[in-house]
């Protein structure tokens, strides 16, 4: 049993609007993409994890140029393992430096909460400005 779905499932099941998914597809990023006489979109499970990947790299950061190269590699084969494995671990770089700076944001933004409930249980911030200092969560860089 061929098991095939709709664009309206895929978006669904991979929370992507029909919109990008046909972008997607008008890119030729999806090149086994089944289509009927009629032109319907008809989508395999490879071309969902397809999908997956695609969706991974944009939210990682990738332009649609390099997700495009990406697709043109894949379609290479094996002679471009090398190539892809290269662009997923400068994604995973990349992605990994843009973590580190949204941790930090997320530590500022936790210890002015902690900042602000204090401040409100003193009904001042007197005392809680000398014992919370934002330069123990984010240190002043020295030159």
């Amino acid at each position: 049993m061929i098991v095939e779905y709709s664009i309206s499932q895929v978006s669904k099941l991979l929370n992507l609007p029909s919109s990008t998914i046909r972008y997607y597809d008008s890119l030729n990023l999806l090149p086994n993409l089944q289509k009927s006489a009629q032109g319907v979109r008809r989508f395999s499970p490879d071309d969902l994890n397809t999908l997956r990947v695609i969706d991974c790299l944009k939210r990682a950061g990738l332009s649609m140029k390099e997700i495009k190269r990406f697709s043109e590699l894949s379609a290479e084969g094996d002679a471009s393992i090398e190539a892809r494995r290269a662009l997923f671990y400068h994604a995973r770089d990349e992605f990994s430096q843009k973590l580190a700076e949204m941790q930090e944001t997320m530590d500022v933004l936790n210890f002015k909460c902690r900042y602000y409930d204090q401040a409100l249980a003193d009904g001042t911030e007197e005392q809680v400005q000398k014992d919370l200092p934002l330069s123990e969560i984010v240190p002043i860089p020295e030159h």
